[in-house]
Order: structure tokens, then sequence, then C-alpha cells
């Protein structure tokens, strides 16, 4: 390589390293911002378990074969910036595309855990309200597959920055809406049923 061709290879280096560190602090000034939502929190993940079932088989009084009871959960400590809890439980596998069964936000920051069997009402006692599920009613609606092969039914619980502020009644897409941007972390759960 000619001595003018390795100074301008040179050149050019030294001018993509300067521009690469002007965009490194220029994300770092726009995650600075109030209102941007680029911490390092975010994508974390909560570990989100259940005593209602062991394994990943749903007992039937937690589906419309039984009493339709809501299940126990628990979970992991969130990021220190959470404010609220939102709930989101759908079928992935019904025939007419993903079913919701349960739609709950506001839930408290220092909320850790669900008991069984939550009563199907919009406010509940300590400021969290539930949305409207696709069976058109207010709070849990329990695995209701047609006869065949199991559904998976997916519990998902998103650390959040902010309370929704959604009225009772909100369904799934409003609340994913209101979600967006607000996200710190989540947790999963994947329970089986089969009629």
């Amino acid at each position: 390589m000619s001595a003018s061709a390795r100074m301008g290879l040179k050149h050019v280096c030294g001018r993509l390293r300067r521009n690469a560190w002007s965009v490194a602090a220029l994300l770092l000034a726009v995650a600075a911002l109030p209102g941007c939502h680029g911490s390092t929190a975010r994508g974390q993940t909560m570990k989100l378990t259940t005593t209602s079932f062991e394994g990943s088989q749903i007992p039937a009084r937690f589906t419309c074969s039984g009493a339709g009871t809501s299940p126990q959960l628990a979970w992991s400590a969130p990021p220190a910036a959470t404010v609220s809890f939102a709930l989101i439980v759908t079928d992935p596998d019904a025939p007419r595309g993903t079913f919701v069964h349960w739609v709950l936000y506001d839930l408290p920051a220092g909320t850790r855990a669900l008991p069984e069997g939550l009563p199907a009402q919009g406010q509940l006692a300590d400021g969290s309200r539930q949305g409207r599920n696709d069976f058109g009613s207010i709070g849990y609606g329990g695995p209701c597959p047609p006869r065949g092969p199991a559904h998976h039914y997916i519990f998902t619980l998103y650390a959040l920055d902010a309370k929704l502020n959604l009225a009772v009644g909100a369904t799934r897409a409003q609340m994913e809406t209101a979600m967006q941007g607000h996200i710190l972390a989540q947790g999963e759960l994947i329970g089986l049923y089969q009629r």
C-alpha cells in the first residue's frame, strides 16, 4: 500500500472514531432527558411463579370446567424505578387467534403476589383495576378451550415506571398502548390445559 493510501486510510479511521464517540455521547445525553425511556433497567426479567399448579398443568378449578378461580401468582423483586405492575393472560392457541383471559393493571409497586380467587370486580381494594377479557367480562376468565390438544396460557407480568390510570374495563389493546415506553421488566409463566 502506498504512503498516500495509508495516510488516506488513517484519516478515514480517525473520522470514524470521532463520529462513533459523538454518537455514543448523543445517545447518553438522550437517555438522560426526562421522558426518554432508555435506561439500563429496561429489558430486565422477573421470575413469575405460582403455587396453584405444579409443573405446567392447570387444575380444573382454575378453568371453565371448575369454579374458574384465578390462580395465585408471585414474583421476584422488580427494578427500583417500578411504580406499578400490569398483568395479561392470553391463549395464543385459540381457534380464532389469541384470546385474552385476564387484564389487570395499576397494581401497587410494593405488591409481590396475588392470592387465589381475586374478585371479578373492576376496582380492587389496593387500587388496582381489572380490564375486560375476551369472554366480555371483568376480571379473570379461566381456560375454556375446545376439545383437542392442550392450549398454552401465557401469564405475562410487567413492571412499569408509571401507573396506567386507565378506566375499569380497559382492553388488552388499550393497556398495551398505554404501556408503550414504560416497561422496565417482565416475567412470564406458561400453563397448559386440555379438555
